[in-house]
């Protein structure tokens, strides 16, 4: 069976855990991921979701926080504090320095985001096909009123997310490139290849939504023979992980299950994506034109976790594993 996920972030990453782990071996697994949080910074190209999901799925992740290595080290984060070098705020490992040096050499001697990441992806074996959204710069930026001099700037969104925990309101969160992007080699040939599609439980605006916004993506989506299941990031009204809600309420849509699902829509309809939408176990959804069912959605280990997906197959009408 070949299964094609849409991801982002620490949660997007324990999904396909999950994704593996209900298929077992035998089968291909692609993973679109977004690049619109990846940012240049002391000259290294860091790209946070696709690290995340090859340190995730290789067994080099630090577990406990969900993100960069695990036994890490932040000797050069510290020296760079003591340099006054700007961007402390940021959280730059020694390990993971070595993945960003690799890849800022590689981008800079020509080489393009989707094969710099399967030449990383080497070292690790995800077990997955790991596939940038673009090989093209999409930066999301963020809107904000600066807390320092209340002048209206538009941040990167790690600065946003990373320095004021989303803490400062989003006026707007606009994906800078990606209007003028083109979807990675390899990606529209996955959707259109695919038996299932998933959405994983990731930020629906700046995760999944950024893929979105990449042209011909969600064209693809929309044609696509096979069925394409969401499975919902806001559980009780509240996000699984991080400040998703204030996502949302920069987009102006509420922090419920009900009101994302409504926000991706029906296939059926003029601009959804939709043709089904997992919420957790007490959460009600009404989205018309798709098919709504409530399972367990907490992924309180990777059994939990390939429980979803196996959820979300059953849904789609398709069985894995």
């Amino acid at each position: 069976m070949n299964v094609v996920v849409l991801v982002g972030g620490v949660g997007g990453a324990r999904f396909l855990q999950g994704v593996k782990h209900a298929l077992g071996p035998g089968h291909e697994i692609t993973a679109i991921v977004n690049t619109g949080d990846d940012v240049w910074l002391h000259g290294l190209r860091i790209c946070p979701d696709l690290d995340t999901c090859m340190y995730t799925l290789g067994g080099g992740i630090d577990t406990d926080r969900g993100w960069g290595r695990t036994g890490e080290t932040w000797t050069v984060k510290d020296e760079l504090a003591a340099y006054n070098a700007g961007s402390e705020w940021f959280g730059l490992g020694d390990k993971d320095i070595a993945t960003h040096l690799v890849r800022s050499r590689m981008l800079r001697a020509g080489y393009p985001l989707s094969q710099v990441t399967e030449a990383l992806c080497a070292r690790w074996r995800p077990g997955v096909r790991l596939l940038p959204m673009s090989d093209d710069r999409v930066e999301t930026h963020v809107v904000i009123d600066d807390p320092d001099t209340g002048e209206r700037a538009a941040v990167h969104f790690q600065e946003w997310w990373i320095r004021h925990r989303a803490a400062v309101p989003a006026h707007s969160i606009v994906p800078v490139g990606a209007d003028e992007a083109t979807p990675a080699p390899g990606v529209l040939d996955a959707i259109a290849a695919a038996d299932v599609i998933l959405l994983a439980p990731s930020n629906p605006v700046v995760s999944v939504g950024t893929i979105l916004a990449v042209p011909g993506v969600r064209t693809a989506l929309v044609k696509a023979g096979a069925k394409v299941v969401g499975i919902s990031p806001i559980v009780n009204d509240k996000p699984v992980r991080g400040m998703a809600d204030a996502c949302l309420t920069a987009i102006g849509v509420e922090t419920t299950a009900e009101a994302v699902g409504r926000h991706y829509g029906a296939r059926s309809g003029a601009d959804g994506i939709l043709d089904g939408w997992l919420v957790h176990t007490g959460d009600t959804a009404a989205v018309p034109e798709v098919t709504v069912r409530a399972v367990p959605l907490l992924m309180s280990d990777v059994d939990a976790t390939a429980a979803m997906v196996r959820a979300a197959f059953d849904l789609a009408g398709v069985s894995g594993g």
